[in-house]
């Protein structure tokens, strides 16, 4: 379970289980407010994660051709 704890600034103040984290508050919902419960779905974009190491295989690529 995730909780606002409170904001400061900019950062929200998550505690969890094990302690607490910041968290930028442009990532919460607008109207998120101290003692709300968070819900995170994590997933891999796996399109964009392709396109990364392409651009990357390619910067490498230019960097050892020279």
């Amino acid at each position: 379970m995730f909780i606002i704890d409170r904001f400061e600034g900019d950062m929200a103040i998550i505690e969890y289980q094990d302690g607490t984290f910041d968290l930028p508050r442009s990532l919460l919902p607008p109207e998120a407010q101290e003692g709300d419960v968070l819900q995170f779905i994590i997933s891999i974009d796996e399109e964009e994660t392709a396109e990364q190491e392409t651009k990357i295989e390619h910067l490498m690529d230019d960097v050892f051709e020279n």
